[in-house]
């Protein structure tokens, strides 16, 4: 898959006639691939090639700049992800507010047709696009007519009755649901943060941890609770069992939610390096203690859960 990125009033050089479909495509979980998998099949029946049409920032952060978006995946992120499918190419737009004003029938005729080569797109269900999103499906049809553009709308992917979206997943992993977010993602949820220093009771307790600051991406942070985790390190291919807490440390007062981060079994400096964490498995909700000892007690068998969890996964493989 190559990849090329696009601002309004250009033309890409070297683009076939394709098959497309458009969208933000954050997670790119189960339901896009749903999607993206159809459009790549129909583009080989047709003998065309096969294009996904994304955004480097979410629209709703251009025209609202104190929007905060909770993403499941960053623009990096997401572009990996698209490299796993059978698409042969990927398109990323420039999304500014000169786009943000172009009607849908306008976005259609200079940017699908005019600046790709799109001859026949795939609709999401539940997509729109043009100023304001004011018009739909039959409406983006029309247009297409005139322009020699097939549209299609696809069909949802379902899951236990629930037609899989981003903002399910959201929602399963606000509930601290990652067992079924991770069934809707097709993979584990992942945080990338920076280790950074922390109060170091962890560490006093028997159970250091790396604090994770995820920065400025705006990734969303699922519910407080703790987590059986996989830890890689930035540069390694190697995953760690890890517990990771979320929460404001009741037991110490705190007021701040932090991400905590134990590995097992590991020793190292690792301040300032990335961090990769997949959430695997919610083993409890963070509650104050009456103790530091109790705490304390209470992580052993955290850590034994955990590896038990993690046992019994290894079991079902």
């Amino acid at each position: 898959m190559d990849i090329k990125y696009y601002k309004s009033g250009h033309k890409i050089r070297g683009m076939n006639p394709c098959i497309a479909t458009i969208g933000f495509f954050d997670g790119v979980h189960r339901g896009h691939q749903f999607l993206i998998n159809q459009v790549a099949d129909d583009a080989r029946r047709e003998g065309l090639d096969s294009l996904v049409i994304t955004f480097d920032r979410h629209p709703r952060k251009v025209l609202q700049s104190d929007y905060q978006p909770e993403l499941l995946s960053t623009l990096e992120e997401k572009l990996v992800l698209l490299s796993k499918t059978d698409i042969n190419h990927t398109v990323v737009l420039h999304f500014d507010l000169a786009m943000a004003s172009l009607s849908a029938h306008d976005f259609m005729k200079t940017i699908l047709h005019d600046g790709l080569g799109v001859r026949k797109l795939y609709i999401g269900y539940d997509n729109r696009f043009g100023h304001n999103r004011t018009e739909g499906f039959n409406e983006y049809v029309k247009y297409g007519s005139q322009l020699g553009i097939e549209v299609v709308k696809s069909t949802a992917f379902v899951l236990n009755g629930v037609n899989v979206s981003s903002t399910v997943i959201r929602s399963l992993l606000k509930e601290g649901e990652v067992e079924l977010s991770n069934r809707c993602l097709g993979y584990p949820y992942t945080l990338c943060g920076r280790v950074v220093r922390g109060h170091q009771e962890g560490r006093k307790l028997g159970f250091p941890t790396a604090n994770l600051s995820v920065g400025k991406d705006g990734l969303l942070v699922p519910a407080n609770g703790v987590y059986a985790v996989m830890a890689r390190m930035e540069g390694t291919m190697v995953n760690m069992r890890a517990m990771m807490s979320i929460g404001t440390r009741p037991t110490f007062n705190g007021r701040h939610i932090s991400l905590e981060v134990n590995i097992f079994h590991f020793e190292g400096d690792i301040y300032g390096k990335k961090l990769f964490v997949s959430f695997i498995h919610r083993i409890r909700e963070n509650k104050k203690f009456p103790s530091v000892k109790a705490l304390q007690q209470q992580l052993h068998e955290d850590e034994k859960m955990v590896n038990e969890q993690f046992d019994k996964d290894l079991e079902n493989e």
